[in-house]
């Protein structure tokens, strides 16, 4: 059967490369699935979305990623993300007190644009890590 090959990088470093069956992120325009054969496409990934690539006989890898793009072209997936985290590697006591604070920041500022943010970035590396938001 016929398999991607898919890089995960941000400006830090390479996050994971590897095969995988399908691949499936949030763009700004939605949710979407990627499987070997499908046609080019280049989408915009949002703030405090999560990552994830299915793997046969090998279980998902997942990642909070936090915006950049995906690039779909021959079998081939890059996702060049702002930010991105392996859900094996969060902190989730770290995330979660993010999270706190910025909820925190919310409530007393509505228009806090950066505490808004990092909720979105706290979550998303919680669901990463497979917990509960």
């Amino acid at each position: 059967m016929a398999k991607l090959r898919v890089g995960v990088v941000s400006p830090e470093r390479e996050i994971w490369s590897g095969e995988a069956d399908m691949v499936i992120a949030k763009t700004v325009d939605g949710e979407i699935g990627i499987m070997p054969q499908h046609a080019p496409v280049l989408g915009v990934l949002v703030e405090g979305g999560v990552l994830r690539v299915k793997r046969e006989g090998k279980g998902d890898l997942v990642a909070a990623v936090h915006g950049g793009f995906i690039s779909v072209a021959d079998d081939e997936v890059s996702v060049l993300a702002e930010v991105a985290e392996l859900g094996s590697e969060v902190d989730v006591a770290a995330a979660r007190d993010a999270l706190e604070r910025a909820q925190a920041a919310i409530e007393a500022s509505q228009e806090d644009a950066d505490a808004a943010i990092e909720a979105k970035r706290a979550k998303a590396r919680l669901r990463a890590a497979g917990e509960e938001v």
